[in-house]
């Protein structure tokens, strides 16, 4: 291949593209990994609250500027044909004049950071799902994103290399994948956590011991969270100083009570019987003398 002016001629994209995928087909044969290519629809890098905040936190800082474009229109023709992403590091195959390899290593988010970030998102989360959809409120956005002090690196905290023969220290490959992180998050936002070396489970349980055990407050009780309530979000059934209530037996089992016995009265002999007293007033019966 011949050089003008000591740059390499153009290649087109789709047959850039064509020899990339031949030699990643090698690879795959040879180290058995198989390529995860960043694909988008149309011409949106990132669409979800955790891509786009990728991204808008790359374009914020100065050191970068001046690369980021063609990296931008790097992964928008479908020239990062593979990425991986692990805890600290991210490697790539981009399809240039030749498949060049990126290696992008990311300091893990220091555990000071990570526990103040801890204490502000502290009950402000009510799920994994919430956090990973991007569902938060105003206040809990300002901290994960913030510049220096959120989860994402600052631009001392990333080391980059790349393969090709340009002498920067951000080439378009490697802007490129950069962006195809951001793009990446859009399906899978849980590679930011894995990437800076945190649990995202630690965000939702950001309640301490204590607070877990304490007795209810005048303030609990105005949340109007009851037993019941507890029992239908924890799915256990809470002791109560009451004693339960037994359940009503089934009309089936319900056993018809027998009746009383009556009690019998001895009747007493009739030689023990008495004649009745004459009543006051009354004539007593003549008898008849027959002569």
């Amino acid at each position: 291949m011949s050089w003008r002016n000591g740059w390499r001629p153009y290649v087109p994209v789709a047959q850039r593209r064509a020899k990339a995928a031949r030699e990643l087909t090698k690879l795959a044969k040879k180290n058995g990994q198989r390529a995860d290519p960043v694909v988008l629809v149309g011409r949106t890098i990132a669409s979800s609250f955790w891509g786009k905040a990728w991204c808008e936190n790359l374009e914020a800082y100065s050191d970068f500027e001046n690369r980021l474009p063609r990296g931008r229109t790097y992964v928008r023709n479908g020239s990062v044909v593979d990425l991986q992403i692990a805890q600290g590091s991210i490697t790539a195959r981009v399809a240039g004049s030749e498949l060049y390899r990126v290696e992008i290593a990311i300091r893990p988010l220091p555990e000071k950071l990570w526990q103040a970030v801890r204490k502000e998102c502290a009950g402000k989360i009510d799920s994994i799902l919430e956090l990973l959809q991007g569902r938060l409120s105003a206040a809990v956005m300002q901290v994960v994103t913030r510049h220096d002090q959120g989860l994402f690196p600052a631009p001392r905290e990333i080391e980059m290399k790349c393969s090709c023969p340009d002498w920067a220290t951000m080439c378009k490959h490697v802007a490129a994948t950069l962006y195809g992180i951001g793009a990446r998050l859009d399906t899978r936002p849980e590679l930011l956590f894995l990437l800076r070396g945190v649990d995202p489970e630690d965000l939702i349980a950001g309640v301490s011991g204590a607070d877990a055990v304490r007795p209810a407050t005048t303030a609990d009780a105005k949340t109007g969270l009851g037993d019941a309530d507890l029992s239908a979000v924890f799915g256990i059934e809470l002791d109560s100083d009451v004693p339960p209530t037994p359940p009503p037996a089934p009309a089936a089992d319900i056993a018809t009570p027998p009746k009383p016995r009556q009690r019998t009265v001895p009747r007493k002999p009739k030689a023990a019987r008495r004649k009745p007293k004459a009543t006051a007033g009354a004539k007593p019966k003549s008898r008849s003398v027959i002569r």
